[in-house]
């Protein structure tokens, strides 16, 4: 691990900062991110301690044991990187309310970033970090939980997914190509690539969704994506109405569409006009489950986690978090 400690001169006695970089984030752009950052923090004075992750779920590991190292003491855990780094940051501090996870973008997505209203530019991220923590303001955010088969637990801030974009998800992440358009600042196209990609060979699947007490059942769906806010995908605004504070969850299910009207969806959705597509149907609920005629596979924050039957539910105001201002959609 890489350390990078300053005196203590500011420090409180009772509260700690530290840093969860992503070196790989961006293909080694969320470097020059954390470089700009530590430029800032050294000139201010100011106390904090960092660490750069080493491996995938690194972040995750870290987060826990800085968490429960704290003892109920207030700790600020800031992530650095992209959204894979915020989910990781976010689920080892799941459940120790005397954590806040703040953010300052530097991956390629960056939906947190979009649908919490966190500034874009490292200064200003860092400036309402700093400012949040002087003030001890901070606000509390839903989060989804996910239940898989074996009992084990996954929290999700941005949203999950299942089907077709799950598959996206996963080809991407794995992909050479991601790195290559990331180094031509064309990252955001390589979603729409293995979108085309993947297209003509996606099989649909059938899909039975139960939403509390209430069961629904849809005919070749490309898939479902559960929403606590409304941007995924590197900007796609799939969930117009999801706000990560109103202790509901939003589910958006596209079904019954032809392979060319599906790129038509997703041409409209980063705007979020897909709402007046007849085979997008919008729904909200607190606790949701799905089942499918075969397995396909789901994401939690764009991480690829597994295969339905999966079920997901909201645990509101679980998460204490600093950000700019809310965007309201």
């Amino acid at each position: 691990m890489n350390h990078e400690n300053l005196p203590e001169d500011k420090a409180h006695s009772r509260e700690e900062l530290k840093f969860i970089i992503n070196p790989q984030a961006k293909n080694g752009y969320c470097l020059k991110v954390w470089k700009k950052v530590e430029l800032i923090l050294k000139e201010e004075n100011i106390s904090y301690s960092a660490v750069r992750t080493e491996y995938q779920s690194h972040a995750r590991e870290l987060a826990k044991i800085y968490a429960e190292q704290a003892g109920g003491q207030r700790l600020y855990l800031v992530a650095v990187g992209g959204d894979g780094t915020v989910h990781e940051v976010m689920n080892g501090a799941a459940g120790h309310q005397n954590v806040t996870v703040g953010f300052i973008p530097g991956g390629s997505g960056n939906d947190f970033s979009r649908g919490f209203g966190v500034p874009k530019a490292p200064a200003e991220s860092l400036k309402a970090i700093l400012k949040g923590i002087s003030s001890h303001s901070s606000v509390k955010a839903d989060i989804g939980m996910i239940r898989h088969i074996d009992g084990k637990k996954t929290y999700f801030i941005n949203n999950m997914g299942a089907g077709f974009d799950a598959l996206i998800s996963r080809k991407v992440n794995s992909s050479k190509i991601k790195g290559i358009l990331n180094q031509l600042s064309l990252g955001k196209f390589v979603y729409a690539i293995f979108l085309v990609k993947e297209l003509f060979t996606y099989k649909c699947s059938d899909l039975e969704i139960a939403i509390g007490e209430k069961k629904l059942q849809f005919n070749s769906a490309w898939f479902i994506t559960i929403s606590n806010q409304p941007f995924y995908g590197g900007g796609m605004k799939i969930s117009p109405d999801a706000n990560p504070f109103d202790g509901i969850l939003n589910v958006t299910v596209v079904h019954n569409i032809s392979r060319l009207k599906l790129l038509f969806v997703f041409a409209s959705v980063f705007k979020g006009r897909h709402i007046g597509f007849k085979e997008v149907t919008f729904l909200q609920g607190q606790n949701v489950s799905i089942r499918s005629s075969h397995p396909i596979p789901f994401h939690a924050d764009g991480e690829a986690l597994g295969s339905t039957p999966i079920s997901a539910s909201v645990c509101p105001e679980a998460l204490p978090v600093i950000i700019g201002t809310v965007k309201d959609g």
